[in-house]
């Protein structure tokens, strides 16, 4: 039966499933791309519509089920374990399947350190539970992945406007593109900034315990 408690972390698995349809359809184009595969273009940019209103609903999710479990006092372990994970997942998600599809070399140094810092936190995390030490979610976490989130979505309208019925000039489009790779070079930078946070915090939670 559906209760209130149980919405937050519905939205979080909702989340979890949006980001997979956004993947497979950043793979889908990746596929005919690489294989030279006879697709429709109206196709093509339904796909990429697709992809990018899964994700902009995932991200919009991030912030809801945090605020209603808070507001609602409804908060869960599993809810705090899973909404974690699956913001990485999103956040990963998308950036391997923009990549797939697109390759900017611009992008790419600042998406590997994303990608890194993620899957290190994790790691650092997997390494602290057996000791019983938690590594609690700060502020400026929070605020990277909003950051991470945005610069992400911006991308994906500046590299696919046309799918979305944005009709640019070159000199607009430069412009879009500039202002989402300058967004994506932000969100890594303080990405790295709490990974160096969260590695210190780790080394004195290890050296108190």
């Amino acid at each position: 039966m559906f209760t209130k408690a149980a919405l937050p972390n519905l939205l979080t698995v909702l989340r979890l499933v949006l980001t997979l349809v956004m993947f497979a359809c950043f793979a889908a184009v990746a596929w005919v791309q690489e294989q030279g595969a006879a697709m429709d273009q109206a196709m093509i940019f339904m796909i990429l519509r697709v992809a990018l209103a899964s994700f902009v609903i995932a991200a919009v999710t991030d912030f809801f089920d945090g605020w209603l479990a808070r507001r609602w006092k409804v908060e869960s372990l599993f809810g705090a374990i899973l909404d974690p994970i699956a913001d990485k997942i999103l956040v990963c998600a998308a950036a391997l399947g923009l990549i797939a599809v697109h390759v900017q070399p611009p992008v790419l140094v600042p998406v590997g350190i994303i990608l890194f810092r993620e899957f290190a936190v994790s790691a650092l995390r997997e390494v602290l539970a057996p000791r019983g030490l938690i590594l609690k979610v700060t502020a400026l976490a929070k605020i990277k992945t909003a950051l991470q989130l945005v610069a992400l979505g911006a991308l994906m309208v500046a590299w696919f406007a046309p799918a979305y019925g944005l009709r640019l000039t070159m000199d607009q489009f430069r412009l879009m593109a500039y202002g989402a790779h300058g967004l994506i070079w932000l969100a890594a930078a303080v990405t790295l900034w709490t990974g160096v946070e969260y590695g210190l915090s780790a080394n004195r939670a290890l050296k108190a315990s």
